[in-house]
């Protein structure tokens, strides 16, 4: 799909030997390393949505990007490095870093190329999510259940002081986690500090995956359809549940945590709700598309969705539109306001940029950067419960 923009971070899709590709994306990012909200190992990379994969700072709280890095800076940033024997994606990072381009950030060529198998819902690491803190520090954001990181006990909050003997602390979230990356079966040795403790742990890396899209049945015939990121096939997965859910039951769509992913999954799930219509519209350099659902969904099933702080890009893409049109009732916190668009730019030397060129509005035209979505109904811990007294109001299941 050339010429697409991959909203919030993760390119995607470089194929060894062949051409630059760009992949739909909304982000995901996270705590961690790239670009968005999370990664399954980003998880191991910060908060990654990817296995390994990364996302940019996290903010302390959500707010809209402060600036633009310019193309043509950074790709002169990289040629004048690499014919001068420098890393040309060091020096492109650094007037990344210094144009004010939050959701900005530099790949090598490897590093990019592994956003293909993520998008996959698999990747190989050893199973945790980590995010980089404004004073440099690498922490830990969630551990995958059954992982190499679970079994070894490590758990979110323990800051990772080095990998292999090599000290993370500043490292930007992407060189973590190649750091962490390597063949299923190898050993790799963690530092870590857990309340003001040090201890190493070494852990085998292995080949792991996720389940993006889980369903659940509660009291009354209603559908719990989770979410956990946009990766390929979601979708599909999303329009299936809803068709086997039982006739005239509500359906829960749950979006919580969800960091994004593909632009183009978030479409055709946002259209197992919709006849057709408008989903989102986005800007490149002042130049505005549109995305639209499919026609056919199930436009008269009563539907919650619920959100929260960890609910960003194209899962708040998917909230916007089903708000918006009147499809959804919202419940929960509000979501984290990721809604700028980057695109990947190959860069001399084989490193990839991924800058940002615009942002996304929902069908009423509004902007999510910075401001997020704000659920018709606020609930905390107990927004499941709230979703089943709201689809009880509407006269399904109790």
């Amino acid at each position: 799909m050339p010429g697409l923009p991959a909203f919030c971070t993760r390119p995607r899709d470089l194929r060894r030997g062949a051409a630059l590709t760009l992949v739909f994306l909304v982000c995901v990012g996270t705590a961690a390393g790239t670009g968005c909200w999370s990664s399954p190992d980003a998880r191991e990379t910060g908060t990654a949505f990817l296995a390994g994969a990364g996302a940019p700072d996290r903010p302390p709280a959500p707010g809209p990007g402060t600036g633009t890095a310019d193309r043509e800076a950074v790709a002169r940033a990289a040629a004048e490095a690499v014919a001068e024997g420098k890393s040309g994606k060091k020096a492109a990072q650094e007037v990344v870093s210094r144009s004010g381009d939050r959701w900005g950030t530099v790949y090598d060529r490897g590093e990019y190329a592994a956003f293909a198998e993520e998008l996959d819902g698999r990747w190989t690491g050893v199973g945790l999510w980590a995010g980089r803190r404004r004073d440099g520090r690498i922490e830990v954001d969630r551990v995958q259940p059954d992982s190499p990181a679970d079994r070894a006990g490590l758990r979110a909050g323990d800051r990772l002081l080095s990998v292999d003997a090599r000290s993370v602390t500043g490292l930007e979230v992407a060189d973590v986690v190649a750091l962490l990356r390597g063949e299923a079966g190898t050993p790799v040795a963690l530092g870590l500090s857990r309340d003001g403790a040090g201890l190493t742990v070494t852990v085998r890396r292995a080949q792991l995956r996720t389940e993006p899209v889980t369903v659940r049945r509660l009291a009354g015939g209603i559908t719990v359809i989770k979410v956990a990121s946009f990766t390929r096939g979601s979708g599909d997965r999303v329009r299936a549940a809803v068709r086997e859910a039982p006739p005239g039951a509500g359906v829960m769509l749950d979006l919580r945590g969800n960091p994004g992913g593909l632009v183009t999954e978030a479409v055709a799930a946002a259209s197992a709700f919709l006849d057709g219509g408008l989903v989102a519209t986005y800007d490149v350099r002042g130049s505005e598309r549109a995305l639209y659902a499919d026609p056919g969904g199930d436009t008269a099933r009563p539907l919650v969705a619920l959100v929260d702080g960890g609910t960003m890009s194209a899962a708040e893409l998917v909230t916007g539109a089903l708000q918006d049109r009147g499809r959804a009732v919202t419940v929960g916190t509000r979501t984290f306001g990721k809604g700028s668009v980057q695109m990947p730019t190959e860069l001399p030397g084989g490193a990839v940029a991924e800058l940002t060129v615009g942002t996304y509005r929902t069908p009423a035209g509004r902007s999510l950067d910075g401001g997020g979505i704000t659920p018709d109904l606020a609930a905390g811990d107990g927004a499941e419960e709230r979703a089943r007294t709201v689809l009880g109001g509407l006269g399904v299941g109790s």
